[in-house]
């Protein structure tokens, strides 16, 4: 089930990055789904803590779907995504999950949910006007006692440069290899960069390159907390339990008051 919802905020639109358009459809073989069944299982974890117990789950910024993968399997999910693109790829991994194409600082369903699960979407909000509208996105749409799960990649207190690389292989012989390149180029501000370089081999053995430029946002833990307590949200932060090769995440619970 697809619904399209706020689309003519076009002005606040943040910018259209390739991962997202043109290169979407890549986007299992950037990121596969198996990648995220331990974070996914954390995950699960926090929102199932919700008193009654939660059963909807509305998630922001789904992306293509990789959480939800393995969260469908408990929870009746509501997947929501600026990037038309991206849900089609998602429509294809989670075809029985309702699918809408809004963005995550003025989406208004009109109903609410169990729990709201936002993964690290949350990074795009660079500023912290965009972050507490978000952040009131996910007030908005959470039950009386419901959950609202925020995952961002790093904090303040924890951003380190970093470079990254990854990539996988199709049965048909196409593939991807990418390089990131995370920078923050001035710590007096909210953002941080990131550069990615890809590798596209076609079935046929054709390669090409493609970069795309992100600015994510990088936020500290103390105003995490404060704009989810002004939200309305009774609000603590969580350290990520993972048995990857990289520094816990911190995550940020909400529970609606």
């Amino acid at each position: 089930m697809t619904e399209s919802a706020d689309l003519d905020h076009d002005r606040d639109a943040p910018p259209q990055h390739r991962f997202y358009s043109d290169l979407a459809s890549w986007w299992p073989l950037i990121s596969a789904p198996e990648e995220y069944a331990e974070e996914a299982a954390f995950a699960a974890s926090l929102l199932r803590m919700a008193n009654p117990p939660t059963r909807t789950v509305l998630e922001l910024g789904s992306g293509g779907g990789n959480n939800a993968f393995y969260l469908r399997r408990e929870f009746e999910m509501t997947l929501v995504d600026l990037s038309e693109e991206m849900l089609a790829v998602s429509r294809e991994l989670n075809p029985e999950c309702e699918h809408v194409r809004g963005d995550m600082r003025t989406l208004r369903l009109g109903r609410s949910f169990d729990a709201v699960f936002v993964h690290d979407a949350i990074d795009y909000m660079t500023t912290e006007t965009d972050l507490r509208r978000a952040v009131s996105t996910a007030h908005e749409h959470c039950r009386e006692g419901g959950l609202a799960v925020f995952v961002p990649d790093d904090i303040a207190e924890s951003f380190e440069a970093s470079t990254e690389h990854g990539g996988h292989d199709a049965p048909d012989g196409s593939g991807v290899r990418y390089l990131e390149w995370s920078t923050d180029p001035d710590p007096g501000d909210t953002r941080t960069t990131s550069e990615f370089a890809f590798l596209l081999r076609e079935a046929d053995g054709t390669v090409r390159v493609a970069h795309d430029t992100h600015e994510f946002g990088l936020f500290p833990r103390a105003l995490w907390l404060k704009v989810l307590a002004e939200v309305g949200f009774r609000a603590r932060s969580v350290a990520e339990m993972t048995t990857e090769d990289r520094l816990p995440r911190e995550l940020f619970v909400g529970t609606r008051v």
